[in-house]
């Protein structure tokens, strides 16, 4: 009888330890289906997207803006990965923030964020990609980007005065668009009207001789 009782008791304890298998087993997979979900939502940030292969998908290639985010930055309606838009990010050029989580709106954001939306919002655009270097932060397509008219809007965007010429990074236009700004800035165009030193972006504070108020 004890023998018996011991069988049981055995079987008991495999059936509750094959349970409790299964039942972590259910909640580990509720748990990563949901983290799966999330990150298709986008809740943890833009994942990175692979570089290979942006030349033959984007290069020379036209597209229609669907979104403009701000002065720099757009969507385009080409799939990039798990989106079904590509978020291309103007190359050469820094304008002012509008919707950084810390920064905050900077001076003649909405200004710049209005002019790119008025060039090109809805319309097909084309692209120009540097080779070796086709994504920045956050996995965001690098471009020169030419308006239907062939206006070049990263450099419509230095020399009207409503972006900077970022001087962070190496490209093919880098010194054509320095002479802009320099040309912007001595004209006072856009930001360059009223702009103060404390406005300026960390890379030209105190580096550039701002002109005085008429």
């Amino acid at each position: 009888m004890r023998r018996r009782r011991d069988k049981l008791g055995d079987s008991s304890r495999r059936v509750r330890y094959a349970v409790y298998r299964i039942r972590w087993a259910g909640i580990a997979l509720i748990l990563l289906g949901g983290l799966i979900a999330a990150d298709r939502l986008g809740l943890f940030g833009e994942r990175p997207a692979p570089v290979g292969g942006d030349c033959d998908r984007y290069h020379g290639k036209s597209f229609r803006v669907v979104y403009v985010v701000d002065g720099d930055t757009l969507d385009v309606d080409a799939p990039d990965g798990r989106r079904n838009t590509t978020r291309v990010r103007l190359w050469g050029v820094d304008a002012p923030e509008t919707k950084h989580p810390t920064k905050g709106v900077g001076h003649f954001g909405p200004e710049a964020s209005d002019f790119t939306q008025r060039a090109c919002a809805g319309k097909v655009v084309s692209l120009e990609l540097v080779p070796g270097k086709t994504r920045g932060n956050h996995g965001r397509l690098l471009a020169y980007v030419t308006l239907p008219d062939d206006t070049l809007l990263n450099r419509e965007l230095v020399r009207l005065g409503y972006a900077y010429a970022d001087p962070r990074y190496e490209h093919p236009r880098k010194a054509a668009f320095e002479q802009q700004q320099a040309a912007a800035l001595a004209a006072r165009r856009g930001l360059w009207r009223d702009v103060r030193g404390t406005d300026l972006p960390y890379y030209y504070r105190d580096r550039l001789l701002l002109p005085k108020a008429p």
